[in-house]
């Protein structure tokens, strides 16, 4: 994938962060990365990161200054700004807003605004819930038009049983499919 503009949503599943920074970096190298931080992920410190150092991060792996406010992701739509947008992480709450149409954070407001133009949205799942309360609006968003999914797998089925993960290191590839019109297959990987 070369030559596009890509919208990097990032949400709140903070012990994914260090994964995602690997992902940017690479799409950046052929393509220009515009991140969009969720409040939550623009301003907490947390046990993985400090807000002020993620932030530094993500800037340096994607060469781009942060939308993170509301006013900011909203031009995203009329300007037509993504060839495609991946929300990753995407927590449950997040999934939750998106099947409801919900936009009170940058985030959805970014996503909300791209999908109106019938461009694609990957989702890059990260939920304690996936199993659980969050499994319906997995279902509901997997049967969208122009919605994908990066493949995801159980990250501890013992310790967290209803808890999925994105495969971060296959973004580039379900973006790459999702251009296509293609959900990348197979989209739930045994671990």
């Amino acid at each position: 994938m070369t030559g596009k503009t890509i919208g990097f949503g990032v949400t709140g599943s903070f012990c994914t962060f260090s994964q995602i920074i690997p992902v940017m970096k690479k799409l950046a190298q052929n393509n220009q990365v515009i991140p969009v931080l969720s409040n939550m992920a623009y301003d907490t410190d947390t046990r993985f990161y400090r807000a002020e150092d993620f932030r530094e991060e993500v800037r340096q792996a994607c060469g781009n200054e942060i939308i993170h406010t509301i006013v900011e992701a909203e031009p995203i739509g009329p300007q037509k700004l993504f060839d495609i947008m991946v929300i990753a992480p995407c927590t449950g709450n997040t999934l939750a807003k998106l099947c409801a149409g919900v936009t009170d954070t940058p985030v959805l407001m970014a996503a909300k605004a791209h999908i109106r133009n019938d461009r694609p949205l990957a989702i890059a799942v990260s939920t304690n819930d996936a199993l659980g309360a969050a499994a319906r609006n997995i279902g509901e968003l997997m049967n969208r038009r122009n919605v994908y999914f990066a493949p995801f797998q159980q990250d501890d089925h013992e310790k967290k049983p209803r808890s999925m993960v994105a495969c971060m290191d296959l973004i580039e590839n379900a973006l790459d499919w999702a251009l296509k019109g293609i959900q990348i297959q197979p989209m739930v990987l045994m671990k």
